[in-house]
């Protein structure tokens, strides 16, 4: 990496790989080859995080657009909870966290029935049931996807680990700066007070 493609990553690249966000899994789909740099000799992909940095700011660009209450993000996978929350409780984002009941999208006859404009998923095979509720309703669908994700029906792709608890924590909080920035709710420059370790679900 040259030194004018390190100054534009959202933060250093030693924090990146040291978080693992680079780490994909052994599993590729075709979808996800342009995101991946190479393979390790153990088999892992390992993605570019050039490209990881490039997608959260498209991503946060894309959100800032709605309404705050417009966008919800969803976690099935219990290492995305507390990210998943940290981030949505930052922008005044809606969040599901936990088991996705049916219909919560699809069915305004449920007592929990909500209507987002957009949302944003930690996995779209772990939150397999909100992703195919979204593309039902016909509502733009933002996800991180790991090596092996089918990316088909996701409008705004955000490559990177999305099974590691400190991978997950770094990319909700670059994201929920990004957005806040955007939204010139913090200046250009500004961190968020919370960090990495705010933002990292506790061990299982």
């Amino acid at each position: 990496m040259t030194e004018a493609e390190a100054k534009e990553l959202l933060i250093d690249e030693d924090t990146f790989l040291t978080c693992g966000v680079h780490i994909g899994t052994k599993q590729k789909s075709k979808d996800m080859e342009p995101y991946v740099y190479k393979v390790r000799d153990d088999g892992l992909r390992i993605l570019n995080v050039n490209l990881t940095s490039e997608k959260i700011t498209e991503a946060a660009t894309f959100l800032k657009g709605y309404e705050p209450n417009e966008v919800l993000v969803v976690s099935a996978r219990q290492y995305g909870w507390k990210p998943a929350k940290k981030f949505a409780d930052a922008c005044g984002f809606v969040c599901i966290a936990g088991r996705f009941t049916p219909g919560r999208l699809t069915n305004p006859e449920m007592q929990f029935f909500i209507e987002p404009k957009v949302i944003v998923l930690t996995d779209p095979a772990a939150d397999a049931q909100a992703f195919r509720e979204a593309v039902n309703i016909k509502i733009p669908v933002v996800a991180m996807c790991d090596s092996n994700n089918l990316t088909s029906n996701v409008d705004v792709i955000v490559p990177g680990n999305n099974k590691g608890r400190r991978s997950l924590a770094l990319i909700y909080l670059l994201l929920a700066r990004e957005v806040l920035r955007g939204r010139g709710e913090i200046g250009p420059k500004d961190e968020l007070e919370d960090t990495i370790d705010d933002f990292e679900a506790p061990l299982i």
